[in-house]
This record gives structure tokens, sequence and C-alpha cells, in this order.
């Protein structure tokens, strides 16, 4: 392919237009995402050189278990920066049209899929047929159905699908996690989650539905969903929802601006969140029991994360997000171990049926029932 990203994301965006509209602290120890091991490193390709992955792609520097092997990009002047940069010979690097070669490529175990929401799933599936695992950025796909195509090629080739939920390994974040586990804010009873900032570039691909499936809820609202799950700890099995929208030409149709949706879980449990692309300052959790709370903030930027209990100061030391991920990562495929809080495709699937779900709710102004399966 000789065509740059941008032109190849404009392409799609051009013939996706034809188409109808479519988505302190306990003296306890503290909880460890997983035990590091000594053992092989995942040799990883990146895919799609954007701003993201340049961020992920600085982190693994500092990693144990994986490292770049590989790279997959429209635009040929980015594989020679980036391949001379991280020292990833011409012979792994590919584009959009040639990346099923990484099938021969015995230098490259897993693909880390970062490009445009809408994209995923095909690349997705091509990964899966060349015999590699496949790491996806959140959403995993634009609807669950999709979603659940990409986990069916996955386990058909034997290969895993992990999705980039960096916040499920931080350590601030399993601290409130096991303070709820352990009973010591007893009975949870409230969670709010607010999630946004405002979106600059109208013509950015977060703003074409075609491309990103939606808007706010699915780029940064899914926070909100994901951290409300592993902070109660249990599945929502209700959500209602309504937007708010104040400029219907830079969030054109099926671009959310702003939505409001509380959900609620089987203990009773009830949670109150705010997905925004036109509201800053917003990224705080706040967890609430009988007999303490917890709050963050911020709760899922880049860091740090800060927190705080009925206790005081969590005070967890600052990791880089993405390379304490990829170093997870590592051992979840090489070693077989278990994150405490999963991350698999499964786990990326219910999110996107929760988000659908909210969508329905503004559309209809109805409660709807959650069946994650």
């Amino acid at each position: 392919m000789n065509a740059s990203r941008r032109d190849f994301i404009q392409k799609f965006a051009l013939s996706a237009t034809v188409l109808p509209m479519l988505s302190s602290v306990s003296a306890a120890p503290a909880l460890q995402y997983l035990e590091q091991k000594d053992g092989p490193v995942l040799r990883v390709a990146l895919m799609g050189l954007g701003g993201y992955a340049q961020r992920v792609a600085e982190a693994m520097q500092s990693c144990k278990r994986a490292k770049i092997t590989g790279l997959i990009s429209g635009t040929p002047s980015k594989l020679k920066e980036w391949g001379d940069k991280y020292k990833v010979p011409e012979t792994s690097r590919y584009n959009y049209d040639n990346f099923d070669k990484i099938k021969d490529n015995p230098e490259i175990d897993a693909v880390y899929v970062i490009t445009p929401n809408a994209l995923h799933h095909d690349q997705v599936i091509r990964v899966a047929a060349a015999g590699k695992h496949a790491i996806c950025e959140k959403p995993l796909a634009i609807s669950a159905k999709e979603g659940q195509e990409m986990v069916d090629a996955c386990a058909k080739a034997n290969v895993k699908l992990l999705i980039g939920y960096r916040m499920r390994f931080e350590p601030n974040t399993l601290e409130v996690v096991r303070l709820r586990e352990t009973g010591e804010m007893g009975k949870i009873k409230f969670f709010q989650g607010q999630t946004g900032f405002v979106a600059g570039d109208p013509s950015q691909w977060r703003l074409n539905k075609a491309l990103a499936g939606g808007g706010s809820m699915m780029d940064i609202g899914i926070y909100a969903i994901n951290g409300a799950r592993y902070m109660i700890g249990e599945d929502p099995i209700w959500v209602s929802a309504q937007e708010t929208k104040t400029d219907p030409v830079k969030f054109k149709e099926g671009v959310d601006e702003t939505i409001q949706f509380e959900m609620g879980f089987p203990s009773g449990a009830v949670a109150s969140c705010l997905s925004s692309y036109n509201i800053n300052h917003l990224d705080r959790f706040f967890l609430s029991g009988d007999k303490g709370f917890a709050e963050m903030w911020p709760s899922t930027g880049y860091g740090p994360i800060k927190g705080r209990t009925h206790k005081g100061d969590i005070g967890k030391p600052h990791t880089i997000h993405q390379t304490t991920q990829m170093d997870a990562m590592a051992s979840i495929i090489l070693d077989g171990t278990k994150p405490h809080l999963p991350v698999d495709g499964i786990v990326g699937v219910q999110d996107l049926k929760i988000i659908e779900a909210i969508y329905a709710s503004c559309k209809t102004g109805k409660r709807q029932t959650l069946d994650l399966g």
C-alpha cells in the first residue's frame, strides 16, 4: 500500500458514508496484578503508528518481558522512522495490505492493534488467521456482534485475544479492588464514574461515526463502564441513559457528545456515570460502602493516579501504565498466568453490550435489561 494511514482512514470513511449509519492503606499485603517471572520475551508487532502507539512504544523500552519486533503501517515514512528508531529490520515491517505475511515471521508472537475502532474487527481476525496472538485497543470493536466474531476467530485459531485495559493492572486501582474484596468498605452501595474531556479537531476520526462507532461512550465512557464493573465487583443487570447534545454540527448523528447513565447491579448497588466529549476535568471514580469509601482523582488518565480512602491516602507508586500492561500481557500469553482482573475478549464484548444498551436507552427513553452471558 502506497497510501498513508490518513489516506487509508479517509478512504474507509468515504466508503462508509454511503451506507446507513451504524455503534491509608491497610496492613494487609497489596494485591499484585500478577506474579512477575523471568522467562522468554513476548515479541510484539505494533499496528497503527499513531499517537497512542508512540506512547506504547516508548513505554515498552522499559519492559522486562516484551519488546517491539515488528511494525505495521500504511505510511512508508513511518515504517522507516520507527524501524530505525526501534531497530526493527525491513523484513519485519509491513503495510495494511501485506501484513498477513507475519504468519511466516518467527520473530513476531503477537500484534498490538492500535487503529481506529472500526478497523479492529477485520485486522484482529487477520492476525488470528496468521497464527499470532492479538492485543487490541479498546473498544474491542464497534458492536458486540463484531466483538464476538473476533473472540470466536481467535479461539478457533488457538491464539489469545487481549484488550488494552491498562487500568486493570494499575497499583492504586488494584488496592481499591483489594479493599473492596477484603470487606474493608463493607457492603458496596454506590459507584460514581466521571469521564470526559473537550474533543478538539472536528475532523478527527473519533468524531466520525463510520470509524469510531459512536462518540464519547466508545472512547472515554467505556472507562466508567469498565471501572464500575471491577470496582463494584459485579456485572450490571440494567442500564438507563439520556444524551445531551449542544453542538450537532461537531457531534453529528450517531456521535454522542454527553451521556449520563445509571446502572443497577444484582446486590442492589447502583452506579451513576457521565461520559462527555465536551466537558473537561472529568476523571474521577468514587466507591461507597457502608463501612468506608474510596476516591480516585485522577482515576484513568496516564498518571499519576491518585486515590484516598476512609483510612487516608492510598499512595501506591506511579507506574507507566503501558509498561506494566505489556509485561503483564507477556506473562498471560507466555506463562499462562491469570491476571486478577481479566482483560480477555469476553470482557470487551460485555462492555460493548452495555454500550449498545446505553444507546438504546437514549433512543427509547426506557431502562434496558442486560444479559451479559
